[in-house]
C-alpha cells in the first residue's frame, strides 16, 4: 500500500520503502532518511540567485562561503525531491521521521518488518558497476529540467554532460 507524503514522495507500506512519487522507484529503508538514498548535488548558490546591484561585493546573492544549496534527486528518475540550505560542512538534516508501526495500525498493514526487502535502484546500480567504498553514483538534472521547460529527452542530453556534479548520499 503506497501513502502519499510529499509531492514527490511516497511510503510503501508493505516493503517498508520510500518510493518515488513519479517513477515508482524504491529509494530506501522507510525506518531511515530518504535522503541517504537520493542522488545530491551541492551548488554554488551563485548559479541560483544571482548577484542583484551596482557592486559585486554588496547584493543581494548568498556568500558561498556561508552557505551552499543541497539538491536530492530521484536515483530513478531523476526528478528534485527535495533541496536544503546548509553551512558548508553541516550534515544532511533528517527532516520527515515517522511511526511506521502507527501507520500500518491505521491503515490495516500487518505490522513487523518485511522479510526479503528488495534493494534500492541506487545500491543495484552501483553494485553492478563494482562500485567500491570510495566510488559515488554520479547523474545530474538541469535547472532547466528540474523546472519542467526541458523537451522530453533534453534532461537525458544534459544528464550526459553534467556528470561530475552529482554524487550519492554517504551518511
Amino acid at each position: 500500500m503506497l501513502i502519499r507524503i510529499t509531492e514527490y514522495l511516497d511510503i510503501n507500506l508493505e516493503k517498508e520503502m520510500w518510493c518515488c512519487n513519479r517513477c515508482g522507484a524504491p529509494i530506501w529503508d522507510a525506518r531511515e532518511s530518504y535522503k541517504k538514498g537520493c542522488l545530491i548535488r551541492d551548488r554554488d548558490p551563485r548559479e541560483i540567485h544571482f548577484p542583484i546591484g551596482p557592486s559585486k561585493e554588496f547584493n543581494f546573492s548568498f556568500d558561498p562561503k556561508w552557505m551552499r544549496i543541497v539538491e536530492f534527486y530521484c536515483p530513478g528518475c531523476g526528478v528534485m525531491v527535495e533541496n536544503e540550505y546548509l553551512p558548508p560542512g553541516h550534515p544532511l538534516t533528517w527532516d520527515i521521521q515517522l511511526d511506521i508501526d502507527a501507520l500500518k495500525a491505521k491503515h490495516g498493514v500487518s505490522a513487523g518488518r518485511p522479510r526479503g526487502r528488495p534493494e534500492p535502484a541506487v545500491m543495484q546500480v552501483m553494485r553492478e558497476r563494482g562500485s567500491g567504498a570510495g566510488r559515488t553514483v554520479k547523474r545530474g538534472v538541469s535547472t532547466r529540467a528540474r523546472r519542467g521547460g526541458a523537451r522530453p529527452g533534453h534532461a537525458r542530453k544534459i544528464k550526459k554532460r553534467s556528470a561530475s556534479r552529482v554524487t550519492r548520499s554517504r551518511r
